[in-house]
């Protein structure tokens, strides 16, 4: 896939590849909605996304490692 080629790839598409991926070990966190403008108003769902190569367990810890290094850096 060209870098170009992803303008044209759905959210989902997207998602579905990188988990089908056995080297992919990582969580994704996504708006449930896409970001049509540039302001984000209101409140938003979010989706979190893993593949077999994490457990629940293991995606909670990291997720939370995320949110604690945020935290202390003022991301």
């Amino acid at each position: 896939m060209q870098p170009t080629d992803l303008e044209l790839v759905s959210t989902k598409e997207l998602l579905d590849e990188l988990l089908r991926r056995k080297t992919f070990l990582g969580v994704v966190v996504h708006s449930e909605q896409e970001l049509k403008g540039k302001e984000w108003g209101g409140e938003r769902i979010f989706k979190v996304h893993f593949n077999a190569n994490m457990d629940v367990g293991q995606a909670c810890r990291l997720l939370e490692t995320v949110a604690d290094y945020m935290d202390r850096h003022h991301c």
